[in-house]
């Protein structure tokens, strides 16, 4: 409404091409009160290579999906711990779960987490002999870069023959 009152206020007349030129004293100032301008703010998109890995990910899980002879091994690597999980997603059922948080990968307390990240790998293997899993359809690693934990997990599940070459 405060805009249609300051067009009200103007009085437009000819211009001087017409033989009369324009009064200055019909026009009145704008009011900034009235008006909340914000300004233009631009950003760039922070994590860029963090949110195309998850975005990858999630195309990558739809492509592969584990089934109760194939399971999907997904791997997620915290700053300190290592997660592991078998999946069978048909079911959607955790097949085998195990992380270096356990007591029973940890055993004395001096174990390393890489040491405990090896302990879970062969707790993986036997769970899937158990099972008569002979191979995983995707290894999963949620985009996650190989460190010394994954590298030590990988070593241990990489002698049964699970990480594709």
């Amino acid at each position: 409404m405060a805009i249609g009152s300051c067009i009200a206020a103007l009085k437009f007349q000819a211009c001087g091409i017409f033989g009369t030129g324009l009064n200055s004293s019909n026009i009145l100032p704008l009011k900034s009160a009235n008006m909340v301008m914000k300004p233009l703010v631009i950003e760039a998109s922070a994590n860029q290579r963090t949110e195309s890995a998850k975005i990858r990910n999630r195309r990558l899980r739809k492509k592969f999906n584990g089934t109760a002879i194939k399971p999907r091994l997904s791997v997620f690597c915290s700053d300190k711990q290592l997660y592991a999980m078998l999946v069978d997603d048909q079911k959607k059922k955790c097949l085998f779960y195990g992380s270096t948080l356990q007591k029973s990968m940890r055993k004395d307390l001096s174990c390393t987490t890489a040491e405990a990240a090896k302990r879970v790998g062969e707790e993986l293997i036997k769970t899937c002999i158990d099972l008569n899993i002979n191979e995983i359809s995707f290894y999963d690693r949620n985009g996650l870069a190989r460190g010394e934990r994954m590298q030590a997990f990988e070593t241990a599940i990489g002698l049964h023959g699970f990480l594709p070459r």
